[in-house]
């Protein structure tokens, strides 16, 4: 449902939009609908959004907001990413809370992953 004032769509920036469907489906189960060559939505993400044809990338080191995915089984869903082409850019580390890494998507995104549950 949509509400006013509330985060709606996320869209992020992909040199490889097919390398991006590619990997979100398979590590996450994503859906997508191409509107063109340059744009692909996704849904059944939690928060629905898009991939536009850009040579940018977003990361943490250069100032961009972290999109942090939860896992009931943190190294299972570690192993799927780095099967599925991503890269592990913080490998699986302690905080107060739980446990997260970093990684990144087939174009060079950074996202996170934490779960609460112990291993």
């Amino acid at each position: 449902m949509n509400e006013h004032g509330k985060l709606n769509y996320v869209e992020f920036p992909a040199k490889d939009i097919g390398a991006a469907k590619r990997f979100f489906s398979s590590v996450f189960s994503w859906s997508f609908v191409d509107y063109g060559p340059e744009y692909t939505a996704f849904s059944n993400a939690g928060l629905d959004g898009g991939f536009f044809q850009s040579e940018l990338a977003v990361s943490t080191e250069s100032g961009s907001a972290l999109l942090v995915f939860y896992s009931n089984e943190i190294e299972v869903t570690l192993s799927k990413i780095e099967n599925s082409g991503g890269t592990i850019i913080k490998p699986i580390f302690d905080f107060p809370g739980g446990r997260r890494f970093h990684f990144g998507d087939p174009n060079g995104n950074e996202y996170a992953v934490w779960s609460d549950a112990s291993s």
